[in-house]
């Protein structure tokens, strides 16, 4: 992977530096995650952004559990 050097606000930057810690991520790796979530609910509107992050979430967890419909009743 490159890397190359961005400008951000500092407000933005602090606040990817305390979700970071909390969420065990480098700054950089922080930021990173927001754009992918960002840009994956730019791709499916019709998606609550929740349901697009926990989709990467699982995704880069491995966590592939097969959808079961629930049985009505």
């Amino acid at each position: 992977m490159s890397t190359v050097q961005i400008r951000i606000d500092e407000e933005l930057y602090e606040a990817a530096r305390r979700t970071a810690a909390a969420e065990f991520r480098t700054v950089p790796a922080q930021i990173a995650f927001w754009a992918k979530i960002g840009r994956a609910a730019l791709d499916n509107p019709d998606l609550p952004v929740d349901f697009v992050r926990d989709i990467l979430v699982a995704k880069q967890l491995g966590e592939r559990e097969p959808f079961v419909f629930a049985k009505e009743e």
